[in-house]
């Protein structure tokens, strides 16, 4: 087991709250992990029109969207969905309870806390005393399947936290559905042949972030940089405050923010199901000295026990097998720093 960090009573907010002076295990080399890149490029991250993909009449609309999607998802590993039949109201109240809980009084947030490191679901901070920590707290809940959900942890304060989430949660599993099929068309593959290897039971988990305002930017990080273990990565980032970025060729860049889109980033099982023709991005969280961000990603990957691997029509001659078969890959291979953890599956 992990050791416990000196402040693991202490979640982020609580640091800034009481006015205690920035802890050393926040502090990252700004040399290798490029702490103070804000000033770096805006990513030209494709935006694609999802009723192209899904209810357009035109072939010939569709064929372009689904030519950026693949372009987008080989180059960047990311995209801004738009028009995917989420309501702006919707997100907007998304949005508002997370705000709301997180401004709730301690007390009634460790309500809601997990119980020790080990364990996925609950609210707090990842405080791991063999690595330097990330500068945010957060809540996680698994999802999906409905066996998996611990209610416990799932927030009665604010009243509508639970039915907001039970029916985002719904629509998300629509629209990744739908993201899998239209990615297996974009490679002239059967549309279903990625959702086959998920299985029917997929797997999916929220985590909302809270970053909190710190007052040293330059040497801390709001999340380390990190390649996610998921089929898709489903995010809705906050409406105001820049903060994630992308590496592309070894380069940090901005990830620009559209209101209302949805943000979906490919993650390592995808790429091992592609083959590797789609990337799963590097990618990092700065932290800004004044203002607070907060985020919600959807996490999402196969049913337990599920054994996933390149679709066979991507191997050939000038393409052969990059990755072997692997069974529950989220847990078995874990981020180490410096490491992808996908590099452990590579033939």
């Amino acid at each position: 087991m992990a050791e416990v960090s000196p402040l693991s009573g202490k979640t982020v907010q609580e640091l800034v709250e009481n006015g205690i002076q920035f802890p050393n295990r926040y502090s990252w080399d700004d040399t290798k992990y490029g702490v103070t890149d804000a000033s770096a490029p805006f990513a030209e991250i494709p935006v694609i029109d999802m009723s192209n993909l899904i209810n357009s009449s035109s072939s010939s609309a569709m064929g372009e969207e689904l030519d950026k999607l693949r372009s987008g998802l080989s180059s960047w590993g990311y995209f801004q969905a738009i028009n995917h039949g989420i309501e702006n109201s919707f997100l907007d109240e998304v949005r508002e309870v997370a705000g709301q809980f997180f401004h709730l009084p301690m007390i009634e947030k460790q309500k809601y806390a997990r119980e020790s490191i080990d364990q996925l679901d609950g609210y707090g901070t990842d405080n791991i005393f063999s690595q330097t920590l990330d500068w945010n707290d957060r809540l996680f809940l698994s999802v999906s399947p409905e066996n998996d959900r611990r209610l416990k942890y799932w927030p009665e304060n604010p009243q509508s936290f639970r039915r907001i989430l039970f029916e985002y949660t719904e629509r998300i599993q629509q629209i990744e559905k739908h993201l899998l099929k239209c990615m297996a068309r974009s490679l002239n593959l059967e549309e279903d042949c990625f959702l086959k290897q998920c299985g029917q039971l997929t797997q999916m988990v929220a985590r909302f972030n809270y970053y909190p305002p710190c007052p040293r930017p330059d040497r801390a990080l709001g999340l380390k940089p990190h390649a996610d273990a998921s089929t898709l990565t489903i995010l809705l980032l906050d409406e105001e405050v820049e903060g994630l970025q992308v590496m592309k060729d070894d380069q940090w860049f901005r990830v620009p923010i559209l209101p209302h889109a949805l943000l979906v980033s490919v993650g390592d099982q995808i790429e091992i199901m592609s083959n590797g023709i789609f990337k799963s991005p590097m990618h990092k969280a700065l932290t800004n000295p004044e203002k607070e961000r907060k985020s919600l990603a959807m996490f999402c990957a196969p049913e337990r026990g599920k054994e996933i691997e390149p679709v066979g029509e991507l191997i050939n001659d000038k393409r052969p097998r990059l990755y072997k078969a692997v069974r529950d890959y989220q847990e078995t291979y874990y981020y180490q720093k410096g490491k992808k953890p996908i590099d452990a599956v590579k033939i």
